[in-house]
């Protein structure tokens, strides 16, 4: 397995979704690849990070947050469904 083939399972291993053979080479790979090692790491901080953003209350906006950055965010969001 290269270092390319081993991102595009990357999603499958993190979800434990990959098939006993292709996680056995997977595996075998990062024992070999310090920088796949790596790459997994920042994969798997980067989901728990994001799902500790929404972690949050609900108490609404800050009182001090510009009612520009407020409209733009809320556009932006809107664009992007």
């Amino acid at each position: 397995m290269t270092c390319r083939e081993l991102v595009e399972f990357l999603t499958e291993h993190v979800a434990h979704a990959l098939p006993a053979d292709q996680r056995a080479v997977f595996e075998r790979h990062l024992i070999d690849c310090e920088d796949c090692r790596h790459y997994l790491s920042s994969f798997q901080a980067t989901i728990r990070l994001s799902r500790g953003a929404f972690c949050g209350s609900d108490d609404g906006i800050p009182a001090d947050v510009p009612e520009a950055l407020v409209v733009a965010v809320l556009s932006a969001r809107r664009a992007m469904t």
